[in-house]
């Protein structure tokens, strides 16, 4: 009878059933504890080894801070003493700077707190913690000694001052080691506990294919006696996993039973969850690094990418005008609103034409346009395609003023200047051995910021090089400024003002262009009365146009001082 039980095809599909439900079990409560493991990694990179990162970052800023601060506080007592404000001010960054290093020490201790109770210990956080106390301890006598100099040299005991701060030099640099060292353990432990989720996360992912693949079978093999409940989320489950396999992670499905598919569903959901939150880390991290230079150079790096290339590129540099005056009225939280407004804008408008933003510099902002983002013969057109689209958003944001500054009247007016220089860079991840960016670097990058300060010279907008205007060709419309020679370099550059794009400019711009050209001739042959006419006629085109009024001011100086025999009507720049 026992015999005729397991030869029968009910008991053998019975025992396969329950040999099938034990390995399935087996599994998701693998998969469970292998979930159970990786979350509590996350949560103690999250809670302890990120903000402790931060911290140690913070601190190490803050303490360069406070040391500048002092340097700074020390010398314009001593050696400068009409200059009380400097001392005042760096007095109030010093103490402001102190009382960030007690906040982070505070904000540490606390963290090391949290490791004591959640039992998370390691020789890596133990030695930040030797490190800290050492820290500590020092930071406290280099802080009892700062105030010993500050009342020694009004005392008149300069000698004693002097060696206490080659003391306090020695413990600085010290003290400096010891920041570094912290960044250094924390940065490693972070990478290794990173690394160890990540491996974590693979086990996770073959193993819910495993489980997959023997729910698959399941189904296959028992599709005459399962039931239609236990097909439909079988199969919602697969629909699932293509669809997370075709990239679109808004996948949440609902659970419809209590057996072993119920569980993997929510083993699913769970992992589709943290493959959202990595996502998201991802697309955060796109914030602060343009999605293209993400992709082609970090994720997809190539040779070149990572030790750097020659290739000819377009740079440019933008300088908010009128930024000073506004920031006077407003509070740091407004201030950051407003350039947040800023940065969006002028990005938005570098990289609808294709460019990169390379930086944000206070208020400045600096992009380049070429190779592998933008084709070799269009990457000069593109950049002032974008110069146009950034002083036109210059414009916006005037408008905007009220609404994000709270001020209604007496609204300063803002501008933008721009430079554009075109030429060899050398391009690629540029940077410290544990810190690295893609950037652009060379005498084209020079120029460039040198053109967007020439404005203020010229009282023009946007200038740009000879070679950004060659090789943009007929694309758009420029007057030629000037032949300049910038302060540290000798060779001359022709330099040009964007007026706009060819077909879209006003005639009275383009016959403005004309005239102007025809001035400058006459004035570089020294033609005085012919120049100085033509640029009156230049004015009666555009009242008040800033470059020709400048050549009329020229011209008289020239009648009474003539250039030299040589003078080939080069103007050499003494300052950046």
């Amino acid at each position: 009878m026992i015999v005729f039980f397991f030869s029968s095809i009910a008991s053998r599909i019975y025992g396969l059933a329950i040999a099938l439900v034990c390995i399935m079990i087996a599994l998701v409560g693998f998969l469970l504890w292998q979930v159970s493991v990786t979350s509590r990694e996350l949560q103690t990179i999250s809670s302890i080894y990120d903000p402790l990162e931060r911290t140690i970052i913070d601190l190490n800023e803050s303490g360069l801070k406070r040391k500048i601060a002092f340097e700074q506080w020390h010398y314009s007592r001593i050696y400068d003493s009409v200059h009380t404000k400097i001392a005042t001010d760096s007095q109030q960054k010093y103490t402001k700077y102190t009382q960030e290093i007690d906040e982070d020490i505070s904000k540490a201790m606390a963290i090391f707190q949290v490791t004591h109770q959640t039992n998370v210990e390691n020789i890596g956080l133990q030695k930040i913690k030797t490190l800290l106390d050492q820290f500590i301890q020092n930071f406290r006598i280099i802080t009892k000694r700062h105030q010993e100099i500050f009342t020694l040299p009004e005392e008149g005991n300069r000698e004693r001052a002097s060696d206490i701060l080659s003391v306090i030099e020695d413990m600085q640099n010290v003290v400096q080691d010891q920041r570094d060292e912290m960044q250094q353990v924390i940065v490693t432990q972070v990478e290794d506990a990173t690394k160890d989720a990540t491996s974590r996360h693979q086990q996770i992912l073959w193993t819910t294919v495993a489980a997959t693949a023997v729910s698959a079978l399941l189904g296959l093999t028992l599709a005459a006696l399962i039931t239609r409940r236990l097909v439909k989320p079988l199969r919602s489950l697969m629909i699932g996993i293509e669809t997370v396999e075709k990239g679109d992670l808004n996948v949440d499905l609902a659970v419809q039973s209590r057996d072993e598919i119920g569980a993997l569903t929510n083993s699913f959901n769970y992992f589709v969850s943290e493959l959202r939150v990595k996502e998201e880390i991802r697309s955060a991290f796109g914030k602060y690094v343009d999605p293209r230079i993400l992709d082609s150079v970090i994720l997809h790096p190539s040779v070149n990418d990572v030790t750097g290339a020659r290739r000819e590129m377009s740079v440019a540099f933008a300088d908010l005008v009128g930024f000073t005056s506004i920031a006077e009225h407003l509070t740091p939280a407004g201030l950051v609103k407003l350039l947040n407004h800023h940065f969006t804008l002028q990005a938005d408008a570098v990289q609808q034409h294709h460019g990169v933003v390379d930086k944000f510099i206070g208020d400045a902002i600096m992009a380049f346009w070429g190779p592998p983002f933008t084709a070799p013969d269009e990457h000069a057109a593109k950049a002032c395609h974008a110069a146009l689209a950034q002083v036109a958003a210059i414009a916006k944001l005037q408008e905007m003023l009220p609404e994000i500054t709270g001020l209604r009247k007496n609204l300063p007016q803002i501008g933008l200047r721009l430079g554009i220089s075109t030429g060899e860079v050398i391009v690629g991840n540029i940077g410290s051995e544990n810190t690295h960016s893609y950037t652009v670097i060379g005498d084209t990058v020079n120029l460039a910021s040198r053109l967007e300060q020439a404005n203020r010279f010229y009282q023009t907008s946007i200038l740009i090089c000879d070679n950004t205007r060659s090789l943009a060709g007929n694309v758009i419309v420029s007057r030629e400024i000037d032949c300049i020679v910038v302060k540290g370099k000798t060779e001359s550059t022709h330099i040009y003002e964007l007026i706009g794009i060819k077909g879209n400019t006003l005639e009275s711009d383009i016959k403005l262009t004309e005239c102007f050209s025809s001035a400058l001739t006459a004035y570089r042959v020294q033609d005085w009365d012919s120049a100085e006419a033509r640029f009156h006629a230049c004015l009666e085109v555009r009242a008040n146009d800033k470059p020709s009024e400048m050549f009329l001011e020229r011209i008289r100086n020239f009648r009474m001082n003539p250039p030299s025999a040589d003078w080939n009507g080069t103007w050499v720049f003494d300052e950046k």
